[in-house]
């Protein structure tokens, strides 16, 4: 038999080695037992939705309404389809949706939402990421400017703090023992995933912000329950106030900001967890 009979195509070859590394720096950072930090526990992550399930509501149907806008057939809406998912995750209830998709096509009438985004530093120099949609620019403007203020917070330019971020796809799965986690990773590099993280009690996914929804689709029909999932601001640095009474007003700060029915997501990076602190 001629040896070119046993040369693997050079595609099959890289992708094999490519996941092989994948496997081993996996093994590495499982072996290295990666702290949790600002991610929070998978406890801590439902605790916090749990308790704030009605504003959820609020905020996933802006963003169905959204997505909508681009057409409301998830099957050939790719964002509305995660929209969806993520509303549904939570016990959106179907009617709710279906009105949310509504609103966002023109059937009925809604509101009109613009993104904002706002950035500053909490206490003890913490960089704080306020993302909103809104149908009143002035009114979250100036509610986001007060918060940051009453907490000893500074709002800045656009600019000041976002360079500590990478933008990033992320996907969170909670660890049981029905996953078989080599079988989790190949379906998420599959897709178009570029990194996944075990933690005690979870996998952290991470994508491009690009590959977000393609990954997150072929993960939810694979059969995954995602914990939480969202396209984020991941710090590249970490930062913490230096007192327990600095935790806690900037845990203030950001519970009245994630409170506001305007604001979707808020991303810090301090190392503590905040869910943690009483």
């Amino acid at each position: 038999m001629r040896l070119r009979e046993f040369v693997l195509p050079l595609e099959f070859t890289e992708k094999w080695v490519y996941n092989a590394k994948r496997i081993y720096d996996k093994k590495f950072r499982k072996l290295g037992g990666v702290s949790m930090g600002r991610h929070g526990t998978i406890a801590g992550r439902k605790a916090a939705q749990d308790s704030k399930r009605a504003a959820m509501f609020t905020k996933y149907g802006r963003q169905i309404i959204v997505a909508a806008k681009a057409g409301g057939d998830p099957e050939y809406n790719a964002t509305l389809r995660v929209a969806i998912e993520k509303a549904k995750a939570i016990g959106m209830p179907n009617d709710n949706i279906k009105r949310a998709i509504k609103k966002g096509t023109g059937e009925l009438e809604g509101e009109s939402y613009e993104e904002l985004s706002f950035e500053g530093y909490g206490v003890g120099g913490v960089a704080v990421i306020v993302e909103a949609l809104t149908d009143n620019r002035n009114r979250t403007t100036a509610a986001v400017r007060s918060t940051f203020d009453k907490h000893g917070g500074n709002l800045g330019a656009p600019g000041c703090v976002s360079y500590m971020f990478s933008r990033k796809g992320v996907i969170i799965i909670e660890k049981t023992d029905d996953i078989d986690e080599d079988a989790l990773m190949e379906t998420a590099l599959e897709a178009g995933a570029d990194d996944m993280i075990t933690h005690d009690d979870s996998y952290e996914i991470q994508t491009a912000p690009e590959n977000y929804t393609a990954v997150h689709g072929a993960l939810t029909d694979a059969g995954y329950e995602m914990v939480d999932s969202d396209v984020e601001f991941v710090p590249s640095m970490e930062s913490a106030p230096k007192d327990a009474h600095d935790l806690k007003q900037l845990k203030k700060m950001i519970d009245i900001l994630e409170d506001n029915d305007d604001v979707q997501k808020v991303h810090h990076n301090c190392s503590v967890d905040l869910e943690e602190v009483e």
